[in-house]
């Protein structure tokens, strides 16, 4: 693999938009995903549930020093920043950012320190710009960036603010973007691929 974890930003209309990414990531692809999607502070845990009807991986929320593991899947618990350090989580109750406590920019920032160009960054549906400087970060830290090409969003807002701080994302509509982070990830980027067949 050429990628060693995925982090995935997602708000309004996020339910459908993970449904279809989680549901097209295929049996033996094990490169973990770690997922903000905006809720409010007294949110049922009750996504992980949802989602875990689609896929065979293990789905949860991770707790404070929690080692990230191969196939799984991961979902920031409501009302905690969720911070990504080498091989491990970290929980905060630091301030909201943008409003938004998880906020995608803040795992994204932690996670690019932390993998650097081994790093995934996917920036789905949502209706504020939260996620738009942590793919920035993702993108200056050498890492892949993803984005859902704005038309096939519920909200446009979120994605169209994130190719506007990287316009050299892979823009793809949603049905497609578990198909080409698996693609990327197991034979890299679309660059990387062409000059290793030259």
């Amino acid at each position: 693999m050429f990628f060693d974890l995925i982090v995935v930003g997602v708000s309004w209309g996020g339910l459908d938009a993970l449904t279809t990414m989680v549901r097209g990531l295929p049996p033996g692809f094990d490169v973990p995903v770690v997922i903000v999607q905006h809720r409010g502070p007294d949110a049922e845990s009750i996504l992980s549930e949802l989602l875990q009807h689609w896929t065979e991986r293990k789905i949860g929320e991770p707790e404070d020093k929690e080692p990230i593991r191969t196939g799984h899947i991961y979902i920031a618990p409501a009302n905690y920043h969720l911070l990504i350090e080498e091989g491990h989580f970290s929980l905060s109750t630091e301030a909201p950012v943008r409003y938004s406590r998880p906020s995608i920019d803040v795992m994204f920032g932690s996670a690019c320190y932390a993998y650097g160009e081994r790093l995934i960054g996917v920036v789905l549906t949502g209706a504020n710009e939260d996620g738009s400087r942590g793919l920035q970060c993702v993108h200056e830290y050498g890492g892949y960036c993803v984005v859902q090409d704005p038309a096939t969003a519920e909200i446009a807002t979120m994605p169209a603010a994130a190719l506007r701080r990287v316009p050299t994302a892979a823009m793809i509509p949603l049905a497609g973007i578990a198909n080409h982070i698996v693609d990327v990830a197991k034979n890299g980027p679309p660059e990387k691929s062409m000059r290793a067949m030259a």
